[in-house]
């Protein structure tokens, strides 16, 4: 039967790629612990400086929402009118 070849094939890939994985260096990198690492301090934030940063983050939201309507205008007028003008 035809196809023989190609399976037996299959297989010996398989069994090369099973026998890498153990040998992988990925593998024993991941083995280490942090207890050693010393984590970072951040200062907290009060409520005042939290509602300034809010405040900061819906103007920019709304820059961003006036700048993206003009623009989508703007091309939209300019697609319309190049329909217009090949039609």
């Amino acid at each position: 039967m035809g196809g023989e070849g190609a399976m037996m094939a299959a297989n010996n890939s398989l069994k090369n790629n099973r026998s890498l994985l153990a040998k992988r260096k990925e593998t024993k990198a991941l083995g280490g612990s942090y207890s050693t690492i010393e984590l970072k301090k951040f200062p907290k934030a009060t409520a005042e400086q939290l509602e300034e940063i809010k405040k900061r983050i819906q103007i920019k939201n709304k820059q961003n929402r006036v700048r993206q309507l003009i623009a989508t205008l703007v091309i939209s007028i300019l697609v319309i009118s190049f329909l217009l003008y090949i039609f």
